[in-house]
């Protein structure tokens, strides 16, 4: 069956369709939420209950976005109430992702622990942009409604955030 198919099924009620949305998009949500702390349970936590948002509100979907983004969001907003109630300071774990390094398994290694250490400087904001464009590959659309923020604004932090990460591998190359 196809996405669609299951979505019409699960707002009519049908568990087995919202069981199948679950299996499908539980871990894309899951492995994003994971960027922006270690804290597994807590990363659990924020998909369970941006699963739960999403079947009380599943008849306010109006599909003129993808399910994902709208999980995403359900997702991001779960992390963000839990931010302000317990101001958790931010960590990234990235697990994978592409390398410019080919070549040598430990300069991958340091490359990614660099590409770490950089984006848990970022704030908030230019981190999920970055990560939702260059990671999990969503629009500047996509992001925008997810974030709630304009179209030319997500555009303009990934660019700035690119420059940003450029400018501090260039001073990481020249210091080798």
């Amino acid at each position: 069956m196809t996405e669609e198919l299951w979505l019409a099924q699960a707002k009519e009620g049908n568990q087995r369709a919202f069981k199948a949305l679950y299996e499908i998009h539980a871990t894309p949500l899951y492995r994003f939420l994971r960027q922006f702390t270690s804290d597994t349970e807590e990363v659990e936590e924020w998909t369970q209950r941006a699963f739960i948002k999403a079947f009380e509100h599943l008849a306010s979907f109006d599909g003129r976005s993808r399910f994902s983004s709208w999980l995403f969001k359900l997702g991001l907003n779960e992390m963000r109430m839990d931010r302000r109630r317990d101001s958790i300071v931010p960590m990234v774990s990235i697990d994978d992702g592409a390398s410019p390094v080919d070549n040598d398994k430990s300069e991958q290694l340091e490359w990614r622990a660099t590409m770490r250490a950089w984006l848990e400087e970022l704030d908030e904001t230019k981190r999920m942009v970055f990560l939702l464009y260059e990671v999990e590959g969503y629009s500047h659309a996509e992001i925008a409604s997810m974030l709630e923020i304009g179209e030319s604004t997500s555009r303009t932090i990934l660019t700035r955030t690119k420059q940003l990460l450029r400018v501090r591998w260039k001073k990481e190359e020249n210091a080798r």
